[in-house]
């Protein structure tokens, strides 16, 4: 089932738990299909995620200095990190016990004595999901952002903002990682690794794709000239509009048009 996740990657699981035999058992189950960073609290898996890249959390609620339900609302309420999927598990079963791990966040809860194959199921489920919005964005950027009927994640919230800021700054050429993170608040480093982590391509990329999606947008549907839409969406020269576009469709902005006008007629 691996293969169906990430075929090139294995994908980062941090596992909290104050237990060492616990940590033990979850590396020795898990490992072989992921790659496996531990902490032996909620204190250290916060420097933890501070240090390394990680698509999926697994932690423990009974733990000192500070427990799993903390460690989740931490996590889920600071922007850079709000994205990654949580598993608590707990040997609290009550039903408040849940409501409450719900209501701050976790995506999932389980029960110790759990199943491997169940936490397995549980790991693979949410991190397919994650990937169907990968996909899904780098396929058609910003298209299900505003269209969405189902109810926003920390994901979709933030790709709203990245939408919002991209298109109100559209024009300038100077708009690159530096201007999107001062613009979002946020410092280069946390940007890029935020986008990285739910689109899988750079900031820089995302701009030049936005760009793009205007570009077709303004030569489909606007009297406008091939030049003068290279500059309404921020490119410095013609020559450079083209050589994108080029790259990005496989055919020059003239070739595209003409493509879709055939295309109009044969209909």
């Amino acid at each position: 089932m691996i293969d169906a996740i990430d075929q090139l990657h294995k994908p980062k699981i941090l596992i909290v738990d104050d237990n060492m035999e616990v940590l033990d058992f979850l590396e020795d189950d898990l490992s072989d299909q992921f790659e496996i960073a531990r902490a032996s609290d909620g204190v250290e898996a916060l420097e933890v995620l501070n240090l390394r890249l990680i698509d999926l959390i697994v932690c423990d609620v009974m733990m000192p200095k500070m427990d799993g339900f903390e460690v989740c609302k931490i996590i889920k309420s600071t922007p850079n990190h709000a994205h990654i999927p949580i598993i608590l598990l707990t040997a609290k079963n009550t039903l408040n016990a849940k409501i409450e791990g719900l209501e701050i966040g976790a995506d999932a809860y389980i029960e110790k004595l759990f199943s491997p194959e169940y936490l397995r199921a549980q790991i693979h489920s949410l991190l397919l999901n994650r990937n169907k919005i990968k996909e899904f964005f780098i396929s058609s950027p910003f298209v299900h952002v505003k269209t969405s009927t189902v109810q926003k994640n920390e994901e979709s919230l933030f790709l709203e903002k990245i939408y919002d800021v991209i298109q109100q700054h559209l024009a300038d050429p100077n708009l690159d990682v530096e201007k999107l993170a001062d613009l979002m608040n946020l410092s280069r480093p946390t940007l890029y690794r935020k986008i990285k982590s739910i689109s899988d391509v750079s900031p820089n990329e995302l701009i030049n794709m936005a760009r793009l999606k205007k570009a077709t947008e303004l030569l489909l549907h606007h009297d406008y000239k091939i030049f003068e839409v290279s500059f309404l969406v921020g490119f410095s020269s013609h020559t450079h509009f083209g050589r994108n576009f080029q790259k990005h469709y496989g055919m020059s902005p003239r070739e595209y048009i003409q493509e879709i006008n055939n295309k109009k007629a044969d209909i």
